[in-house]
C-alpha cells in the first residue's frame, strides 16, 4: 500500500459536510462541490485545511501538499508594469524542472508575453505547471477553463500522479470524474435553493 499523503475523518461545518477520505501516492482526489455562490466560500476554507494552512482536528497532513493558485496582478500592475511569462515563472518556478519551459511548447507564447492576456487554459497551465516545478503533492481546481482545458490539466495532473506524486482537485463538473482514483461529494447541510436566490443566482 501507499505512504499516506493526507487523512481526513471528516469535515462538518454548519453549512456542509466533507466525507471521509485518504490521499496516499499515485492518487488523484476529486472532492465535487455544487455551482452555487457557498461553493466558492467552501472550497477556499478546504484549501487552507488540505495545505495545512489553518489546523483541523479531524484532518492529519502526513506530506504538505502546495495549491496551484490563480494569477492574480494588481490593477497598478496590470496598467503600468503587465507581468511577464518570464518573469512570472523566474518569480514561482524552479528553473532547473522540465516544467519551468513547458508553457513555451504553445508557440505563440514567448517570455515577454503578458501573463493578463493569456485565455483561461493557458493562463492556468502556466500556475499549474510552476507548482508542479517545486513539488509532486498538489491541491488545484479548474476554475476559468473550458472543457478542453480542463482534459489537459487532468491529464497533466494525473501522469505526475502516476510517477508518485499526489492530488486534491476541486470541481463543479464530472469531466475529470473517470481520471480520479477517489470522488468525495459535499453533503450541504442548507438549503441550497434558498441560498441561490438570497444571492440572486
Amino acid at each position: 500500500m501507499k505512504e499516506l499523503v493526507l487523512e481526513s475523518k471528516g469535515i462538518q461545518t454548519d453549512q456542509y459536510f466533507i466525507p471521509p477520505f485518504e490521499l496516499r501516492e499515485e492518487e488523484l482526489v476529486l472532492i465535487y462541490l455544487d455551482n452555487h455562490p457557498v461553493s466558492y466560500e467552501a472550497e477556499s476554507s478546504l484549501i487552507d485545511i488540505f495545505g495545512g494552512k489553518v489546523k483541523h482536528k479531524d484532518v492529519i497532513i502526513y506530506k504538505p501538499l502546495t495549491y496551484a493558485k490563480h494569477f492574480r496582478e494588481s490593477e497598478f500592475r496590470r496598467r503600468f508594469f503587465p507581468i511577464t511569462v518570464g518573469e512570472y515563472l523566474k518569480r514561482n518556478a524552479n528553473e532547473k524542472s522540465e516544467y519551468a519551459k513547458k508553457i513555451y511548447e504553445m508557440e505563440w507564447i514567448h517570455k515577454k508575453t503578458k501573463v493578463n492576456i493569456l485565455p483561461g487554459n493557458p493562463r492556468r497551465l502556466i500556475t499549474l505547471y510552476s507548482v508542479l516545478s517545486k513539488t509532486k503533492n498538489i491541491i488545484f481546481d479548474v476554475v476559468a477553463q473550458d472543457s478542453q482545458g480542463i482534459k489537459e490539466t487532468g491529464q497533466i495532473v494525473k501522469r505526475e500522479v502516476e510517477k508518485g506524486g499526489s492530488a486534491i482537485l476541486f470541481d463543479w463538473t464530472d469531466i475529470l470524474k473517470k481520471d480520479c482514483t477517489k470522488y468525495i461529494k459535499i453533503e450541504w447541510l442548507i438549503d441550497l435553493e434558498k441560498n441561490k436566490r438570497e444571492f440572486n443566482f
